[in-house]
């Protein structure tokens, strides 16, 4: 299973968000995410989540807040635990991102965006803000066969 995060920038009530149109053999390709990545060996959550925020985008979080842990199975792709950060303060000018485009967008105009199907599921639970939540997400193919979340408060 891989080991990554993925954090929604939050400001004036929109997401920065990366529409992924550059990288070759993408699986996200021409799909909007978050910021993020994988794991280094030896690297915290926080550790990837602010080093992942400052390479793709030039941005040094100074607030963030860990909102989820998603378990994402699938028959296609390897297994993935992935992180979910929201951050509302950062300093620093933004960078040209070598792996799409970087938008600032509406957050109620997001789940309009071409996205996961798993993704709307965890925006709901980041806009309704009950509390930490774990979800599992399954996949076959690129279509969301499966799904369950959990709120430990």
């Amino acid at each position: 299973m891989l080991n990554t995060t993925l954090c929604y920038i939050e400001k004036d009530n929109k997401y920065l968000m990366l529409h992924r149109v550059k990288k070759v053999n993408d699986l996200n390709h021409d799909k909007w995410v978050g910021i993020g990545g994988k794991f280094l060996e030896n690297e915290t959550p926080d550790e990837c989540l602010l080093r992942e925020v400052k390479e793709e985008t030039g941005l040094t979080l100074t607030s963030y807040r860990l909102r989820g842990v998603i378990t994402f199975l699938s028959d296609k792709w390897e297994g993935e635990y992935m992180y979910l950060y929201t951050a509302t303060g950062y300093t620093g000018e933004m960078i040209e991102c070598d792996e799409g485009n970087l938008e600032w967008v509406d957050i109620d105009k997001v789940c309009a965006l071409p996205i996961w199907e798993g993704d709307k599921l965890f925006f709901e639970e980041l806009r309704r803000d009950r509390g930490f939540f774990t979800m599992m997400l399954k996949y076959e193919g690129d279509n969301l066969a499966e799904h369950s979340c959990k709120l430990h408060n």
